[in-house]
Formats: structure tokens, C-alpha cells, sequence
């Protein structure tokens, strides 16, 4: 029985009281967007499971006007206190009656306001016919519906959603379900949506706006619109195509029928985040849902792919499976990031999209080499950090795992498993425990005990690798980019090629010491290979090569002794490797490298080796650590710089050259792909002919915007050509970029030129670039475009603009959400010493919230990491001549 107790005993508790579980909601909203409110009622039916005198629910910064509850027995209750805890997020209704075991419905009138920090119920904004006009969405996840109407606001506690809408008759009025029933009263039309199937609150959604749609139907019958803004319908037809494709997959690889009747995908014009996979309504950012032939990039019409089967996938990880709290966040997360590179492979297998999925299982590594990393499965104590473990954790580490998993397993067993638990846990709430339980079942591997370090402990292994008289060592320890030790271990499914990927092995390393004789796989050369994976180079059994983690395939590093990894470096200038293999080369000898368990020198030498390298994701890595390299090198030994530069630009020309500036008829995705990313990066490193014609193509663009001369893929790089040469005596280029921006009727020509005007040398500009991203031409949303492009000379002034203004940035982007996390993140991470990061904890120490502490700890240990790899790059003796004659070298 309930004791007399006060209401502050529900105070900072973790999780809901369990003394009353909602079963249906039956919402009714009604915006005013001239007031920017909107006001309504919840009547939500209960099952009161342990007699009690409160009644304790989630809500946030609403007004409560009436509140009653009604028992089966049809007597009605006021409560004698209403209570609105803004701290613990709860609104605890206290009654002088108790109310006893059984249902009834709770019935709540309340108001609030549409916020202008996309989340919750908020309002944001729209062009018609020159004028600004107001709409209305929402973006529930993770805790968010809260401050839309009084729920039970946990992922655990699902419920069927009846919902009404009283709209103006001139908007459009969408929600979770199909319209069921409308009727006009005057300029007012109510909207009156099926239930819903049952289904947690993060997952519900309401969009007012005005819109136009195109509509298809899959195989199975499902309806499935993408809405765009008006007049633009054509520029959905590619998302659309890529649902429709996307269910169908899905469907029939779950083995599992889409769960509702319809799909809807909206363009948000004022979006947090890329997408929300709402049941039944996903919304997106206009850029990850529209595409233009002419105006999207080659990478844009990619991750919009990507993007679109990642939301469909959701469908059935994470709407139709639940994770019963967000501890387990990274069964949706990293399911859906893996399936969607899946099909994506299926609807576009020229892409050779998996080789770009290093890029996802990279992003992973880099942050799981942090002390302050986390687990997969993460303890969430704060409703306010949730959004902490939304991060490269559980999507990256989290779809890398999977992948390594379903490597471990084979296809087949893979997809069989998980058919079953999507089956049995459908409209229900799920465990990691649960996944590996079914997994275990079906394959007869012991899963959890395979799996569980991989997902309660942080961080991974670095496998180091030595060779002794045909017998292969092996050691695993802890990898951390600061250096330190930790005593960890993992059960390391360790696959290995010797001399040809004919020759392979796969073995579990469940202890710190292993071994493998691989006297069998040197005498095993196989004469009548014919792939380029496969040529017999060797004729010397010491002189074959030993690729450990064939394509990247595991979670870990890999360090070789200097021997091995000669050898390696010799296939790969053979061109004997794969394009994964020389990508994970790449990627675990830059990361050695910044964790000063290799030096600089070496590192370098082995970038020498990609010179010839037209592989776009190989090129893309290259890229990625030439830019790395030039930052830390700015600190460490900035007299040497320019001739750094100067090697990496050699190392590109050859590929530049042979893709140019202009696109050839016929040339693959990938060859796309690969001219942005080498132009962009020439640019960057100030390529005195790069420079040249991209300005004069820049001209030629401001004179004629149809021009042919500059397409979406060479854009950003002439836009960060005319950023590099601007300065506060020389303006005319910027302000011409400037003047594309404003004219601009696309979100993806206002998103390249964001991406690059904060790329400018010039501290004044790049102060002016930061002061213009605060007004009003800006979307708030947008503001992480131009964050990402600081260059590390603007550096200085970020840090000094952003302790200046921190009170009006907090306010204006919401001072919880994901913007905030960005913007910390891109202006700390420019720094490289230590007494910057003294100086960055000190002013951040009295302003720190739960949603960004761990964004901030993180960001602030890369600054001490790099820190430390400066020191370490200074100590290097042969380093200066080294680098004179790289840079020398054509």
C-alpha cells in the first residue's frame, strides 16, 4: 500500500514509478502559428497496477490548466497538489483518495509554447511568394515528447496513439497514421488520424505546413508520399524511389511485413539533425530528402541513399523492436547504420558501398580510443544525457561490431537470426541480452560470452603481430590514443591472409598471447590464381606478406613488427592489396602514429607508397590524414609546413590529373566521388594552379549561374579557392560568395557555400563569417556547416568569439541539443596543447550540462592527445630532411 509520503520522493529518480502503465492516448493539439502556442488535451487510459495517491509523468515547460482521472467504476478524481519538477522533467499529480488497482483514463488540459530550438512541439519557418510564414513539427527523441503533451515519456512504455489536429485549412496536417476523418469549420479544419499501432511516445509526430507531395506504392500495397515544400514535389521522386525500394528489401529480409499502412517522408525546412524515423512519418532536413540532377553533389545523392533505407530500416529496429531503455540505444542505431549500407549495396551495387562503411567503422576507432569513451551499452542516470550516447559509439562501433559479427557467423545464420528476434519481439521491448540469446540459439555459438566485452566495456584492442620460423605472435591489448594501458581483454575473431587472399585463416584470440602456424598456408601457393588479390608475387617464403583483418572486417587495430609491415608496404606498391586492406593500413598507421607508438617518419614513408593510388576511398583516407598531419604539423614544426603541403599535392596530382575538373559521360559514382574530394583538398593546401582555374571558374559561375564550368562535385572546391585567397584588403571573392548564398533558392548551394567560408586564412573574415552565422540569414540549423569548415588559423578566434558570446549562443541554439554539441566539438578540436585545454575545462567548468559533459570531456582529451603527439613529432631527429625531400619529390 502506498505510504504517506511526499511528493519530492519521486525527485531525482531515473525511471518513472511504476504505479500506473498508459495503454492509449488520445491526443488533440491545436497550433495558433501567429502566437507561436498551441494548446490541447490528453486523455490517457491507464492500468493502475499498485494502488496509490500519485500519479507521476514526464512533462516540461507546458502550462497544466485542468486535470482530472476517472476510474472504472466512473467516479472522477481531482488531484489536491499539481506538481511540475523542472529539474527531474515530471509532473506528479497528488490525489487525497487513493486510487485503486484497475483502469481508468486520466484526463489533462494544458498549453505551451511552439519553441524555436527543434525540439518538441516547435515552430519554424518557410518562404512563400517572398513572404515568411510559420509552420509547425516535432522531434521527439530521445525525451522530447514531454514538452508537447503530459506521457510516460520512456521507450518501454508503449501505447496506441489517437491523435487530432485543428489546423488552418490551407496547411497540410500529417501525423504517424492515415486521416481517418476531416471537417472545416471556417478557416479551421480538424484532422481527426487512425490509431496507431502500439508503439513508444518517442516515435510520435505531427507536422502542420504547406506542402506538395508524389506518392508510390510498393510491392506489398504500402502508400508511400514524400512530402516537399510547394513546388518542389520532383525533387523527391529520387528519396521516394530509394523508400520504396528500401521496404521491399526490409521486408523481405526480416521476413517481417512492414508494420503500417502508410509511409510518409517530409522536408523539414529547419531540422536538428539529418532524419527521424517517426513511425509512419519520417522527417527529414530538406537536404537529406531532396535531390536536384543538376545541384546535388555526387556525395549528397549518396548519404541521401543512405540516410532514407537507415530511417525505413528503423521501422522494424527500433519501432516495430523497441530497446527497452536507451542504455540499449545501440540495437537500433547500429542495426539500422549497417542495414542501410546494405541496401544501399542492393539498389546500387556499382558503389561499392561497403568499402566506404570503413568510413562509419573509422569514425567508431577514433572515438573508442578515448579514455573518455564509453560502452556500446552505456548506464543512463539523466534524461538530459541521453543524447551523450547518441554518438560514433552506438552507430559506428555499434554497426562495425555487427558487421564484425555477421562476418563471424556467415550471411545466411546472420539474416535467419535475426528474422527471429524481429518476430518474437515484434511490438515489443528488447534487451542486447535478448538479440544475443536468439543469435546463440540459432547459431549454436555462445554469443554472449563472445560479445559481452565488446559491448559493457569501452574501448578495443590493437592486435601487435610478430614472425618467428613460420609461427605467427600475437599480443592484444588495450588501444588509447593518449598512450596510457588498460588491462582489457576480447574474444578477437582474427582473420589473416599470407602472400594471397587464396592463403586465409580465421582464429578467435581469447587470451592476451596467441599463435598460428602457418607453415601450411606458405606451402599452399596457388599457381592458377588470375585476380589481382591473388598473384603469386613471392618466390621467397620470408618475403610473404601477412595481412591481419582482411578488409577491415574486425574491430581493432593492428600493429606490425617493422619486417611485416615492409612487406606490406611492398604488396601494396604491387598493387597486390584490396582497396579495404590498404584503407585499414592507412587508417591503423596514422592512429599508432598519433598515439606516439609510431613515428611521424614512418608514417610518412607509407603515405609515399599511395602515389599512384586512384581508389576513391583509399584517396579519401589519404586525404583525411594529409589534413591531420598539416594541423598537428602547424604546432609541432611549423617552418616545415609548406614543403608538407607541398608532398601531400604531389601525392594527389596524379589522380587529379587524371579526373580533372570536368565530368566525363559515362564515369562511375565512384570517379565522381574522388574529383571533389582531391580538388577540395588541393584547394585546401593552397595548389597554386588548382587556384588558378578554380577561381576562373568561379568567375564564370558569378557571371552565368548556368554556367558548365563549375558542377556540384568542383563547387566547394572553388569555393574554398576563393576563401583561401580572401583577405580584409581583399573582399571581392567572399562577397560574391556571399552573394550566392543570398541569392540561392537550394538548400544544397547555401549548405556548400556555409561549408566554406569559414575556411578563409584571414582572422578578421573568419570572425565576420562567425558573427554572420549568428543572424538571422542563417538557419540555426546550419550553423554546424560552417563549424566544420574552420581552418586551424581561425582557431583562435572561434575559441575567443565563442567564450564572448557563449549567453547568446546557449540561448539561441537551445544550450542542450545537438548544436551545441557541434559547436564545441569543431572549435576545441583546432587546438593541440595543453594549456589550451586548461584553459578550455576552466571555462567550461561552471557551465557544463548533462546533454554536452561528455561531448566536452572528449573533445578536450583530443586536444591533450594531439598535445602530446606534437611533443613527440618535435623529438623526431631525421624528420626535417626527411620531409625536404618528400616534398622534392615529383
Amino acid at each position: 500500500m502506498e505510504t504517506k509520503l511526499s511528493w519530492e520522493q519521486f525527485k531525482g529518480q531515473t525511471r518513472l514509478p511504476k504505479f500506473a502503465i498508459p495503454k492509449r492516448y488520445d491526443l488533440f493539439l491545436k497550433p495558433d502559428l501567429s502566437a507561436c502556442t498551441f494548446s490541447g488535451t490528453v486523455q490517457v487510459s491507464l492500468d493502475i497496477i499498485e494502488g496509490t495517491k500519485f500519479l507521476v509523468l514526464n512533462a516540461l515547460e507546458i502550462v497544466i490548466q485542468e486535470v482530472r482521472f476517472t476510474d472504472s467504476n466512473n467516479q472522477t478524481y481531482r488531484p489536491c497538489d499539481v506538481v511540475l519538477e523542472g529539474n527531474d522533467e515530471i509532473l506528479v499529480l497528488v490525489f487525497k483518495e487513493l486510487l485503486n488497482v484497475g483502469e481508468g483514463v486520466l484526463w489533462i488540459e494544458f498549453s505551451a509554447a511552439l519553441n524555436q530550438h527543434l525540439i518538441g512541439f516547435y515552430k519554424c519557418s518557410y518562404m512563400d511568394g517572398g513572404v515568411k510564414k510559420n509552420m509547425a513539427a516535432t522531434q521527439f527523441e530521445p525525451v522530447e515528447a514531454r514538452r508537447c503533451f503530459p506521457c510516460w515519456d520512456e521507450p518501454a512504455l508503449k501505447a496506441t496513439f489517437k491523435i487530432t489536429l485543428d489546423v488552418p485549412s490551407d496547411l497540410t496536417a500529417l501525423s504517424n497514421m492515415p486521416i481517418a476523418d476531416e471537417n472545416l469549420e471556417g478557416n479551421i479544419r480538424t484532422v481527426y488520424f487512425e490509431e496507431s499501432p502500439i508503439m513508444s511516445t518517442y516515435l510520435v509526430a505531427v507536422v502542420v505546413g504547406a506542402f506538395d507531395y508524389i506518392e508510390e506504392m510498393t510491392a506489398d500495397g504500402i502508400k508511400v508520399r514524400a512530402y516537399c515544400p510547394v513546388g518542389k514535389s520532383d525533387k523527391g521522386k529520387f528519396a521516394l524511389d530509394v523508400a520504396v525500394k528500401s521496404l521491399d528489401i526490409f521486408a523481405k529480409y526480416f521476413s517481417t511485413p512492414f508494420p503500417l499502412p502508410k509511409l510518409d517522408m517530409v522536408a523539414i525546412p529547419e531540422f536538428a539533425g539529418g532524419a527521424m524515423e517517426n513511425h509512419g512519418l519520417i522527417t527529414y532536413r530538406e537536404n537529406d530528402l531532396l535531390y536536384d540532377e543538376l545541384l546535388s553533389s555526387t556525395a549528397r545523392k549518396q548519404r541521401l541513399v543512405i540516410v532514407v533505407s537507415h530511417e525505413v530500416a528503423h521501422h522494424w529496429f527500433g519501432n516495430l523492436v523497441t530497446m527497452e531503455w536507451w542504455t540499449h540505444l545501440w540495437l537500433n542505431e547500429g542495426f539500422a547504420t549497417w542495414v542501410s549500407y546494405m541496401a544501399t549495396d542492393i539498389i546500387f551495387p556499382e558503389w561499392k558501398i561497403w568499402t566506404q562503411f570503413l568510413k562509419q567503422t573509422t569514425y567508431g576507432l577514433r572515438v573508442d580510443a578515448l579514455e573518455q569513451s564509453h560502452p556500446i551499452e552505456v548506464e543512463v542516470h539523466h534524461a538530459r544525457s541521453i543524447l551523450e550516447v547518441a554518438d560514433d559509439i552506438s552507430y559506428n562501433k555499434g554497426s562495425a561490431v555487427i558487421r564484425m559479427l555477421q562476418g563471424y557467423l556467415g550471411d545466411r545464420m546472420f539474416q535467419k537470426s535475426l528474422s527471429s528476434y524481429i518476430k518474437r519481439y515484434a511490438g515489443k521491448n528488447a534487451k542486447t541480452e535478448d538479440l544475443w540469446s536468439i543469435l546463440s540459439e540459432e547459431s549454436g555459438v555462445q554469443v554472449n560470452s563472445m560479445m559481452e566485452a565488446w559491448t559493457k566495456q569501452k574501448g578495443y584492442p590493437v592486435i601487435s603481430v610478430k614472425s618467428r620460423d613460420n609461427i605467427l605472435e600475437f599480443e592484444q591489448s588495450q588501444f588509447l590514443s593518449s598512450g596510457s594501458h588498460e588491462d582489457r581483454l576480447w574474444t578477437v575473431p582474427i582473420t589473416l591472409s599470407i602472400g594471397s587472399y587464396d592463403r586465409h585463416k580465421t582464429l578467435p584470440l581469447e587470451t592476451r598471447f596467441g599463435e598460428l602456424d602457418i607453415s601450411e598456408l606458405v606451402r599452399s601457393a596457388d599457381e592458377n590464381s588470375s585476380s589481382f588479390k591473388e598473384k603469386n608475387e613471392d618466390n621467397c617464403d620470408e618475403h610473404l606478406w601477412v595481412k591481419v583483418n582482411i578488409d577491415q572486417s574486425g574491430f581493432y587495430r593492428v600493429e606490425y613488427e617493422d619486417k611485416l609491415a615492409a612487406r606490406l608496404r611492398k604488396a601494396m606498391e604491387g598493387n597486390y592489396l584490396s582497396e579495404m586492406d590498404k584503407f585499414g593500413i592507412l587508417d591503423d598507421a596514422f592512429a599508432l602514429c598519433m598515439a606516439c607508438k609510431q613515428s611521424l617518419s614512418l608514417l610518412l614513408s607509407l603515405m609515399d607508397a599511395y602515389r599512384k593510388e586512384l581508389d576513391f576511398v583509399v584517396l579519401s583516407k589519404l586525404v583525411d590524414v594529409c589534413y591531420k598531419v598539416v594541423q598537428i604539423s602547424g604546432d609541432a614544426i611549423p617552418d616545415l609546413v609548406n614543403e608538407l603541403k607541398q608532398f601531400f599535392m604531389n601525392l594527389l596530382l596524379f589522380s587529379s590529373e587524371k579526373s580533372g575538373w570536368e565530368s566525363i559521360s559515362g564515369e562511375s559514382h565512384l570517379s565522381a566521388l574522388l574529383r571533389g574530394e582531391v580538388l577540395v583538398a588541393l584547394s585546401t593546401f593552397g595548389h597554386d594552379n588548382t587556384h588558378k582555374e578554380a577561381i576562373r571558374r568561379f568567375q564564370a559561375f558569378v557571371d552565368d549561374r548556368n554556367t558548365p564550368l563549375l558542377s556540384a562535385d568542383t563547387k566547394r572546391a572553388a569555393y574554398i579557392a576563393v576563401m583561401m585567397n580572401t583577405s580584409t584588403t581583399n573582399r571581392n571573392g567572399f562577397q560574391s560568395l556571399l552573394n550566392v548564398y543570398k541569392e540561392a533558392n537550394t538548400v544544397q548551394e547555401k549548405e556548400r557555400v556555409l561549408c566554406s567560408i569559414a575556411s578563409c586564412p584571414d582572422p578578421d573574415i573568419v570572425l565576420e563569417v562567425l558573427n554572420f552565422m549568428l543572424c538571422d540569414e542563417v538557419r540555426d540549423q546550419d550553423a554546424t556547416y560552417v563549424l566544420a569548415g574552420i581552418s586551424s588559423k581561425g582557431g583562435e578566434v572561434a575559441w575567443r568569439w565563442l567564450k564572448e558570446n557563449w549567453e547568446l549562443i546557449s540561448t539561441k541554439y537551445g544550450g542542450d541539443g545537438m548544436l551545441i554539441q557541434h559547436l564545441i566539438r569543431d572549435v576545441i578540436t583546432l587546438f593541440c596543447s595543453n594549456e589550451k585545454a586548461d584553459e578550455i575545462e576552466a571555462f567550461f567548468e561552471s557551465r557544463k550540462r548533462p546533454s554536452f559533459d561528455m561531448n566536452l570531456r572528449q573533445s578536450i582529451e583530443q586536444v591533450r592527445i594531439k598535445a602530446r603527439w606534437v611533443e613527440n613529432i618535435r623529438r623526431e631527429q631525421s624528420l626535417r630532411d626527411q620531409i625536404k625531400h618528400l616534398a622534392r619529390k615529383k
